[in-house]
Formats: C-alpha cells, sequence, structure tokens
C-alpha cells in the first residue's frame, strides 16, 4: 500500500445546490473544532467487507491517480466569466462605498503576476524581516518560487511583449542571484574551519 496522499477532485458543476449548502456546513463544522494546526489528511483505500483485500484496478490502470473531472465547456467557461467580473463588479462597489476616496481598482497585467512571485520569493529569503529580529528563511520554498518563475519564463516565451519578457528577465535574474548569495552564505556556515596548526610547524 503507497504511503502518498491522495487528493479528491470534485466537479462542483454536478453538486446541487442542497448539497453545496451540505457541504459548506460541514466545512464550516470541521473549521470551528479546536486544531493544533495543520493536518494532511490521507484517504485509505476502499477495502471490501467481504474479502477484506483492496479491489484490484480495472482495465490496468492504477487505482491511486485521482480521477479528474471532465473539462469546462466553452459556454460553462463563458457563464462562469460573466458571472465572477459581476461579483467583482459589485465587491469592488462595495468597497468604494464603505471608502468613497477609493477610486477603481487598476487592472491586473503580466507585471503584477511577477512582482507577485518576486515578493513571495525575497521574503521566503528573509526580506522582510525587521531590523533587530533573527531572519526567517524558507529557503526550500524560494527555490520553489523562482522555479515557478522559471517555468511561466518557459511557458510563456514568444508570447510576451518586450516590456514584459524584460521585466521578467530582470526579475528573475535577481531572485536567483539572492538565492545564490544566500545558499553560499549557509553552505560556508555548515563547513567547519581548519584547525590552526601549531607555531612550530608555520
Amino acid at each position: 500500500m503507497s504511503d502518498t496522499p491522495k487528493f479528491e477532485v470534485i466537479d462542483r458543476r454536478k453538486m446541487k445546490a442542497s448539497e453545496e449548502q451540505e457541504a459548506l456546513k460541514t466545512a464550516s463544522a470541521e473549521a470551528a473544532e479546536p486544531s493544533a494546526g495543520p493536518q494532511l489528511v490521507v484517504s485509505e483505500p476502499v477495502v471490501s467487507h467481504d474479502s477484506g483485500l483492496e479491489p484490484a484496478p480495472e482495465d490496468g490502470f492504477d487505482t491511486d491517480e485521482p480521477e479528474l473531472p471532465p473539462a469546462p465547456t466553452a459556454e460553462e467557461s463563458r457563464a462562469q466569466k460573466i458571472a465572477y467580473d459581476g461579483a467583482a463588479t459589485r465587491l469592488e462597489e462595495l468597497v468604494r462605498a464603505q471608502n468613497p476616496a477609493a477610486g477603481a481598482q487598476p487592472p491586473i497585467t503580466f507585471e503584477n503576476l511577477v512582482q507577485q512571485f518576486y515578493v513571495s520569493a525575497m521574503i521566503q529569503m528573509g526580506a522582510a524581516t525587521q531590523e533587530g529580529q533573527r531572519p526567517r528563511v524558507d529557503i526550500l520554498g524560494a527555490r520553489q518560487t523562482i522555479d515557478l518563475m522559471g517555468v511561466l519564463a518557459e511557458k510563456t516565451q514568444g508570447n510576451l511583449t518586450e516590456a514584459e519578457d524584460r521585466v521578467l528577465r530582470t526579475v528573475l535574474f535577481e531572485v536567483r542571484m539572492a538565492f545564490l548569495e544566500l545558499t553560499n552564505m549557509i553552505t560556508l556556515q555548515g563547513v567547519p574551519q581548519p584547525p590552526v596548526p601549531p607555531l612550530g610547524n608555520r
């Protein structure tokens, strides 16, 4: 039996309104219970009560893999986008009603996405540490964020404007340099210093 955590993908298009309300109630009840911290829930394989054995995979497929729902149709995607834009507009109107001085939010651009990755990586490398406090560094998380930026650069190659490409390449260069400097400091701290030879042997 594999120890790999299993994740369940739910096709919300097939859930009825009553089922969605029940799922929300269940999630709220679970959230209200005290917890010692984040927990990873691992699904146990379904076991037949008759034989006590796990069911055999069908048609040669690995039952450990989650079964993904079908991709949404173009019409479903269009309807969802319209509903999302309407909800975002109502939220922005509500915010402006509470704070009349606030203007309309600028549209989200590719530069905002790159900036989000940049800020996340620098925070993970301890850049947001207040003066006098010990930096809290998540070097593995920073590496993952930087690698995601590399994937973004690879997948968008040839599809960006000159300005967008320049921003992405510049930011990726900066975070990689910061990562190199930080990892060099970490590895040097872990290297023991050579012993000092006696005066007679110098």
